[in-house]
């Protein structure tokens, strides 16, 4: 299959360009990733309408950050991987745990380790929590309005690493030094 194409706001869908304008706005970038996504306007227009939601709602830059990092991990999306270590660094994410969650293991710090682990079983138990996984992570200090909106965190990130996955953007330069591949079974 051929690759696909990685749009700039000049060679976009006329559709798309707000979106990527909105992405330019944000990180500075447009990232690659995005630039795939362009090709489908609905694609990219459902990514910045809850990037807004999920960046704007009750949990810090680092908290995000841990979710979306832990998605990335859990679906085996390379260039997710390198782009949310890149930004969990960047928003104060400990190295350490930035570490833990690319090898898939928990962070330190509890509630940061409440939120990877709840993540990790969203995804991998197809939103399918169990008493257990909602205990572990509302006696960690979250309430139930958390645990929705780590779904909401959840969908969004699920955009991006499916995207990653069948278009395979190039990582720009800038995240090199997070490059990750995921294990081989």
């Amino acid at each position: 299959m051929s690759a696909f194409p990685i749009y700039t706001i000049e060679s976009t869908p006329e559709q798309s360009k707000p979106s990527l304008e909105a992405l330019q706005s944000a990180f500075g970038i447009i990232p690659n990733i995005a630039g795939a996504m362009a090709a489908s306007p609905v694609l990219i227009g459902s990514l910045v309408g809850l990037f807004a939601k999920v960046h704007g709602g009750s949990f810090s830059e680092e908290q995000v950050q841990i979710v979306l990092l832990t998605n990335a991990v859990t679906n085996a999306s390379s260039w997710a991987v390198a782009f949310h270590s890149f930004l969990a660094v960047k928003e104060g994410v400990d190295a350490t745990d930035v570490d833990a969650i690319r090898e898939r293991r928990t962070p330190k710090n509890a509630k940061s380790a409440a939120l990877s682990t709840l993540a990790r079983a969203l995804i991998e138990k197809r939103g399918h929590l169990n008493d257990k996984d909602m205990s572990a992570f509302l006696d960690a200090g979250f309430g139930k309005d958390h645990l929705l909106e780590v779904i909401g965190i959840v969908a969004a990130s699920t955009i991006t690493n499916y995207t990653g996955s069948v278009t395979n953007p190039p990582l720009e330069a800038a995240f090199q030094a997070y490059r990750w591949r995921a294990p081989t079974a």
